[in-house]
């Protein structure tokens, strides 16, 4: 869940830290105060399209950080595992937009890339509302929701491996019977390309050795002339370089009587000495075996052109020519045994398809189930939440071909008022209404999300009086299970938070700021106040408000 936030220098937030608990968190102010600021710098920091217009004005960036507990954030801990950037139980994502346009971002303190930083950001939080991250919206989440729901979520993960296999399955044994249709063509050019790699038969290494002793061999005059100046010049030459280095040694000798410091020196040339004389031997005996020898070099030319002739026949780099020959043998084995091959694939993949059409099929019937549960209780929860005689379905149709998901399409269908045919989430024209209904599936699957922590911008537009507490209390509910944050301007809906805190703009000179506070509860007892009965606070409006809060609380 969200810990810690701090925001600096965004729109009209100078410095803003804020630390979060789990539960219900109300936020609220008056009207233009900036209420949806929060969400805007979080929807930032989880990979938001940055807007330079978002920077304070005199400012050069703005910068986002935000604390996040993994306790509850399986999803979210295996991205970061799978990403290298994991950092124990906390994750720390930070967003810097700078003046000139350029956006920078960190996961845990690693450098990462917009995409990274949303993909993470979808294990962490959703926002529903007016706002991007709506996880409830995407056929695949919900396909998994209801798999939870049903709580068949491993024989789910059983379908899809299952269809990997039988698909694999399935694609060599298609490859076979197609072979199998030129079998006698392709083994008469198998066999022949092989014998032809067989005659050649060439070494792995053969080709570097080849190239090696061919330089060699085009350079022996060269290498003579250079071999023997170098032993003139080394210690048969007059003057030669060994003998300069004894001349050396034997002057050293008499001044050692007279410093023994350069003992040092004298061995080191000692040394010296030795290693030129070992090194003129070497090249004596180098040029004692180096032989002009123009009958070998027309046999190692020859074998190269025969290698790089037959590479460019079988259009592959020369040194690949005996994985090449690996590559036929073992094609040629497979069409040799084709007819066994052929019946086990058959079996096998039969015994697949048979396997993955009974679990596909349980794991049907449990959804089926599942959804008629969850459309009934949505449904319910739809009548009191301001949108009588509305429903709520999960539509489950029969796929054509079997698919890593199972035999079904899935989709969430709503149809927000009495007579409207229904339609899909994303269809709903209302965002008032999709956030009310995000939030009664999210109320009835709460044990089964895995996303820690929830965001709630306006969930309570266009509606007032009972269906405001109704919608608080549920939002309560939900936060025994995840993390509510909560927008509203309704206070039947903040006195149900655990948590509130208050959002006011002010002005100082020409420059405006804004402020969130956490409120105490007589701080949070004032605010309830002042939303129930504007400017002026009567005793009575403080009576009925600390009754909301301690009715919410009991």
């Amino acid at each position: 869940m969200l810990t810690h936030l701090l925001v600096r220098d965004l729109a009209i937030v100078s410095h803003l830290e804020l630390d979060l608990r789990s539960g219900m968190t109300a936020l609220t102010g008056e009207t233009g105060a900036g209420k949806s600021i929060l969400i805007d710098a979080l929807a930032l920091g989880l990979g938001d399209k940055a807007d330079t217009g978002l920077i304070r004005p005199d400012c050069v960036r703005a910068e986002v950080s935000a604390t996040f507990d993994l306790d509850r954030a399986p999803l979210a801990r295996r991205w970061l595992d799978e990403n290298s950037l994991d950092d124990g139980d906390d994750c720390l994502i930070r967003r810097i937009v700078a003046s000139e346009g350029r956006s920078r971002a960190f996961i845990n303190g690693h450098p990462a890339t917009l995409q990274q930083l949303q993909g993470l950001g979808e294990q962490l939080v959703d926002i529903h509302g007016q706002h991007a991250h709506q996880s409830l919206l995407r056929p695949a989440q919900q396909r998994d929701l209801i798999d939870e729901y049903a709580g068949q979520r491993t024989l789910a993960e059983e379908v899809a491996a299952l269809y990997r296999r039988y698909r694999d399955a399935a694609s060599r044994l298609a490859r076979l019977q197609s072979a199998q249709a030129d079998r006698e063509a392709r083994l008469a050019l198998l066999r022949f390309e092989l014998d032809e790699l067989e005659r050649l038969d060439l070494r792995p290494e053969e080709l570097g050795e080849l190239d090696t002793e061919q330089r060699r061999l085009r350079n022996v005059g060269r290498l003579q002339e250079m071999s023997a100046g170098l032993v003139q010049r080394l210690y048969e030459g007059e003057p030669s370089i060994h003998q300069a280095l004894g001349q050396g040694v034997s002057q050293l000798e008499d001044l050692i009587g007279l410093d023994p410091r350069l003992t040092t020196t004298r061995d080191l040339l000692e040394g010296a000495l030795i290693q030129i004389q070992e090194a003129a031997s070497e090249l004596r005996g180098y040029l004692d075996d180096l032989d002009l020898d123009p009958a070998r070099l027309d046999q190692v030319e020859n074998r190269l052109s025969q290698i790089h002739d037959l590479a460019r026949k079988y259009r592959t780099a020369p040194h690949l020519l005996p994985e090449r020959l690996t590559g036929l043998r073992a094609e040629l084995s497979d069409l040799e045994h084709a007819d066994v091959q052929l019946g086990q694939l058959l079996r096998d993949v039969h015994t697949l398809e048979t396997d993955y059409r009974d679990k596909a099929g349980r794991l049907s019937a449990a959804r089926t189930e599942a959804a008629q549960r969850l459309s009934e209780t949505v449904t319910r929860s739809m009548q009191t939440l301001g949108m009588a005689g509305g429903r709520f379905a999960v539509e489950i149709r029969a796929l054509g071909e079997p698919s890593a998901s199972g035999l079904d399409q899935i989709g969430f269908v709503v149809s927000a008022n009495p007579g409207q045919p229904p339609q899909t989430l994303t269809k709903v024209a209302s965002g008032g209404e999709l956030s009310r209904i995000s939030l009664a599936i999210q109320v009835a699957t709460a044990e089964c999300g895995q996303v820690p922590s929830l965001i709630f911008d306006e969930v309570d537009v266009g509606i007032g009086g009972g269906v405001a507490e109704i919608v608080g209390q549920l939002l309560r509910k939900l936060g025994r299970a995840r993390q509510v944050l909560c927008v509203t301007h309704l206070p039947q809906v903040a006195a149900q938070a655990h948590q509130h805190l208050r959002v006011r703009k002010y002005t100082e000179g020409e420059r405006t700021f804004a402020e969130i506070k956490t409120l105490s509860r007589d701080d949070r007892i004032n605010e309830i106040a002042r939303m129930l009965g504007g400017r002026e606070i009567t005793k009575k409006t403080l009576a009925h408000a600390r009754e909301m809060i301690e009715h919410a609380s009991g």
